[in-house]
């Protein structure tokens, strides 16, 4: 069987993710910093912050050895936080570059040993269309994604002849959790009703609406594929044209 890890596992697109890897007949083990949200998807699982590289390691360690080497990992762990530049801190931006940007980097380069032992494998970013265009307010979570998208980019050379790819998956806004925190922040901060909050964020949108789950998921799910043995590098844009 094979061993896919999904950070930020417990709600959202990593949620759907591996639920839908797990269909597919992958052993997926998720990770994510509430237990609660992880036990809910019935899934093997590690309590684990993406941002504390020693979390990282204890957490990887676990699940190699409750379900073997890993094959596949997908970085989904992400936050996103609004803040005009003017008035962003230094540590603003650090938090953004914390969990976007090395976050990634750390569960990446925890699962390469495995690959690199197994002759191949996928690595896997849940990016966003933020990591390839820029957006007012959120200049630090640009600023990680695309670092991510570089990061990219840059590791999928790398890695080509040993058998790994390594791609970003960019998705516009996406209809979870996090969204419906950004609605709200909207509404806080302008006094707009949440339904013209919505409409401000799906108007980049060409089909004017918010990506689904389900969308970045099989993005996900065909990149692990053999299909996909020769898409290395590239940061897939899931906007509806938006990019």
């Amino acid at each position: 069987m094979t061993h896919a890890i999904v950070t930020g596992g417990g709600t959202g697109v990593g949620a759907d993710t591996a639920q839908r890897l797990a269909k597919a007949g992958y052993t997926v083990t998720i990770m994510g910093r509430s237990e609660g949200s992880l036990q809910s998807q019935d899934l093997p699982y590690q309590v684990c912050d993406v941002t504390d590289r020693d979390a990282v390691k204890r957490a990887f360690d676990a699940a190699r050895a409750d379900n073997g080497p890993i094959d596949v990992v997908v970085a989904n762990a992400g936050a996103a936080h609004s803040v005009p530049f003017a008035k962003m801190t230094p540590d603003d931006l650090t938090a953004m570059l914390d969990v976007n940007l090395t976050g990634v980097f750390n569960v990446w380069q925890e699962a390469l040993p495995d690959m690199k032992a197994a002759g191949g494998g996928r690595m896997i970013a849940i990016a966003s269309t933020a990591g390839l265009k820029g957006y007012p307010y959120v200049s630090g979570y640009c600023a990680a994604k695309h670092g991510v998208v570089g990061l990219t980019r840059a590791l999928a050379i790398e890695l080509a002849a040993t058998g790994i790819t390594v791609n970003a998956v960019c998705p516009g806004f996406i209809e979870t959790p996090m969204l419906d925190r950004s609605i709200a922040n909207i509404v806080s901060k302008t006094g707009m009703t949440e339904e013209d909050a919505a409409k401000s964020l799906t108007k980049g949108n060409p089909q004017r609406r918010f990506i689904q789950t389900d969308e970045v998921a099989e993005t996900v799910l065909w990149l692990c594929s053999d299909a996909a043995r020769s898409v290395n590098g590239h940061a897939l844009s899931i906007s509806g044209g938006e990019i």
